[in-house]
């Protein structure tokens, strides 16, 4: 079971938080903000395109590349297709990754490279292979990273990733304190990937240079508002907010001894969706499955009615269940891209109905209005800080 006590105190919290996970998803504002200035300095606010791209292509590693290409492909819909290349490689470590340009790829085509890591030999090599097929290079990446002087080399445009306003922490030069400091930032290195802050730092220049090209809406003063509700969930969700009261919290402690079904209707929830999944896997251990409505629910269906069902052990009631493990059993997580009473046609009402017909609980998430970015960025915040508080707070017996 979830120890919910440690839930409501912060200082625990701080003290179980090696990886500085929660810091990373309180400072997604500032992030935000960063990458903005980093992006016009750049000169992508002043870029002025002859035209919109044949095809998107994206490469990167880890849960945040995957989930910027995700992001992009919903937002830019039917303008642009938008892909994602996937590596490859004997192991997921920087020098063992590769990446390849599709055999069309050519001067019509736009490559995006974004990395939280700059040390990739492979996305150099990528990198300098569309340039010579005449395809534009953009790649968001740390600042003095081989990536990065390699990408300006051949041409290309980086734009510097936004790091943490709190600078990079340096280790103590002393035996004990310093061996401690190494893991902790070992840790936080293996984090990177997923952790909450991440994705902001790799999205934002990319939505700028996107809304340039005129695929996306994104301007500058659109970004500044997502930053400014980012510190507002912040504020909502952060570790000195009680659980009655705290969004995150109260999602955390519903799936804790859970198998989170994560059911997502209208194309902003789904990108969420599937970024909860992974967020859980990666940073909490903990597992998921995601699908969007109505698709979703013959899907899981089976998964529902089967031994995760909450009645699958009724066969004897009176038995002793002391010294038997905690089962997991399944629960709905209903994500929704716009309020409930704003009109159209849904499936959440089946998907409801599903549910409770097998005794499955459900938790509900939609955002307050505002724009499609607005909409993203609440329900992102929301379900990192729902990951990091799971991956913070110890069940019983660990």
């Amino acid at each position: 079971m979830l120890d919910e006590s440690l839930l409501d105190a912060p200082e625990a919290l701080a003290v179980a938080d090696r990886r500085g996970l929660l810091r990373g998803a309180a400072e997604a504002g500032a992030r935000v903000r960063t990458a903005v200035r980093h992006a016009t300095e750049a000169g992508l606010t002043q870029l002025k395109p002859d035209g919109r791209p044949r095809a998107i292509l994206i490469a990167g590693p880890g849960t945040a590349a995957t989930c910027v290409a995700d992001l992009l492909g919903t937002l830019a819909g039917a303008g642009c297709p938008v892909l994602r290349l996937a590596p490859t490689g004997v192991a997921p470590a920087a020098g063992a990754l590769r990446w390849a340009l599709p055999g069309w790829a050519g001067p019509l085509d736009l490559l995006l490279v974004a990395t939280p890591d700059g040390t990739e030999p492979g996305l150099e090599l990528l990198a300098e292979q569309a340039y010579r097929r005449g395809c534009t290079v953009v790649a968001v990446a740390p600042a003095r990273t081989p990536l990065a002087e390699g990408v300006e080399g051949s041409h290309g445009l980086t734009v510097p990733m936004a790091t943490s306003p709190y600078g990079e922490y340096e280790a103590p030069h002393d035996g004990e304190r310093a061996s401690e400091s190494y893991e902790a930032r070992r840790l936080d290195d293996e984090a990177a990937a997923a952790a909450p802050a991440t994705l902001w730092a790799l999205l934002v220049p990319l939505l700028v240079l996107l809304d340039r090209t005129g695929l996306i809406t994104a301007p500058v003063e659109t970004l500044e508002k997502i930053a400014d509700r980012l510190d507002t969930l912040a504020e909502r969700c952060g570790p000195v907010v009680p659980m009655h009261s705290n969004p995150a919290k109260t999602l955390a402690a519903e799936l804790a001894e859970a198998l989170p079904v994560i059911w997502t209707e209208d194309r902003l929830a789904g990108p969420v969706g599937r970024r909860f999944a992974a967020t859980l896997a990666e940073l909490a251990g903990h597992p998921a499955v995601a699908g969007e409505l109505p698709e979703a629910l013959p899907a899981h269906g089976a998964l529902l009615a089967g031994h995760l069902a909450p009645g699958a052990d009724g066969d004897d009631f009176f038995r002793d269940r002391v010294e038997e493990p905690q089962r997991l059993r399944a629960r709905v997580v209903l994500l929704r891209d716009r309020p409930a009473d704003a009109g159209g046609l849904s499936a959440a009402p089946a998907a409801r109905e599903l549910a409770h017909s097998h005794d499955v609980a459900i938790s509900e998430l939609e955002p307050e209005d505002g724009d499609d970015l607005e909409t993203l960025a609440e329900l992102i915040a929301v379900t990192d800080f729902a990951a990091v508080y799971l991956a913070l707070a110890p069940r019983d017996g660990s």
